[in-house]
């Protein structure tokens, strides 16, 4: 197990990592989500020992680690531009590490070519042992890339946005290939991503960072579901977030009335993508939420159909229809229509932007 105790790390006096605590188990799937400058990278280095921490520690399987080198904790780095060494072939990529590591290398060639060809045939490469890294695609480096780390037998094997260059269908079938091969070997794995969909898709739990803190760590459906800060609701760009003003048991934000619990006070609102219903013509809404909108523009995204409405009252509203469950819905640009959702799937925030305990509620102030 691997743990981070208060570790800090700032740069030219500007925080980067903020008091992070953080028990990294073993053979587990852990993703890290976060957006650009939130800190991930740096987390990452730290962990690896690329760049050392202004305070904190960081303990392997109970020994401390902090300031000792990279060479030497027993850690696995796949980084997002592979770094492949372009003048060797695929086998001798994948073999570098069992050779040249300073702990106990491996001297015996056909040690080294047995594990080699097991390493390649795990990560689908068998065959391409032979080639040149300039004759093989970017999914291909990315899995040689994989193996070279993971023959070492890591006890963590650290991941930085591994998926990043990869089109988008094959970094759909990397996302299943990835788990599959943890899984077989047993190893942990530390997920940066900056992609939300693939952080909550792949990871057994899942850290949300935020200015350098970690803001929520939880499954990830938790934390799709209730999102901690209202901050990490607008990461994983699902919700549909409202600011507005809560007086008299009343959240107010334009045409949107919502009752809140007694005594709260919510600052910001937030429902799903996917939980609005869209009312054409005279269509009454049901007792619950309800805001005016017009059609702007659909997108098609394959599994589902994205609506963008602007409100009444200012600003954009989503809506997400899954074509699993329903039909695509046509629209006249302008058209008006009402968004209705049951008043019980908003979640609250407050003047902070923490969530306050969703209460279950009935109707409409």
């Amino acid at each position: 197990m691997m743990e981070l105790k208060s570790l800090s790390k700032s740069f030219d006096g500007k925080p980067a990592i903020v008091d992070l605590s953080l028990a990294v188990e073993d053979d587990e799937y852990l993703t890290l989500l976060g957006p650009s400058g939130s800190g991930k990278t740096t987390l990452l280095r730290l962990m690896a020992g690329l760049d050392r921490p202004d305070g904190g520690q960081i303990l392997l399987n109970g020994e401390d680690v902090t300031y000792r080198p990279t060479h030497t904790r027993g850690l696995g780095f796949v980084q997002q531009n592979y770094a492949l060494f372009p003048h060797m072939t695929v086998e001798d990529n994948v073999g570098f590490g069992l050779v040249n590591r300073l702990i106990d290398p491996v001297t015996d060639g056909a040690e080294v070519r047995r594990r080699v060809a097991e390493m390649l045939e795990l990560v689908g490469l068998e065959g391409l042992g032979g080639r040149m890294v300039g004759q093989i695609s970017g999914g291909q480096k990315q899995r040689v890339s994989l193996a070279r780390t993971l023959i070492t037998q890591p006890k963590v094997c650290l991941l930085d946005e591994p998926l990043g260059a990869l089109d988008a269908n094959l970094r759909e079938r990397m996302t299943i290939e990835l788990r599959k091969i943890r899984e077989a070997l047993g190893v942990t794995f530390f997920h940066v991503t900056g992609n939300e969909s693939e952080a909550i898709a792949m990871g057994d739990r899942m850290i949300v960072l935020d200015d350098g803190r970690a803001v929520q760590i939880d499954a990830p459906d938790v934390v799709f579901d209730t999102p901690a800060t209202v901050r990490v609701a607008r990461f994983l760009n699902a919700y549909n977030v409202f600011s507005g003003t809560s007086e008299g048991g009343v959240f107010t934000s334009g045409d949107l009335r919502l009752p809140v619990p007694p005594g709260v006070r919510a600052e910001s609102a937030a429902v799903h993508f996917d939980k609005a219903v869209i009312l054409k013509g005279d269509a009454k809404p049901d007792e619950g939420a309800a805001i005016k909108a017009t059609f702007v523009a659909s997108e098609f995204m394959g599994s589902k159909v994205v609506y963008f409405f602007r409100r009444a009252s200012g600003g954009m509203v989503e809506v997400e229809r899954h074509l699993s469950s329903s039909d695509p819905e046509v629209f006249e640009a302008g058209q008006e229509v009402t968004l209705n959702w049951n008043a019980a799937d908003t979640l609250f925030y407050d003047a902070d932007g923490g969530l306050i305990p969703p209460v279950k509620v009935k109707g409409a102030a």
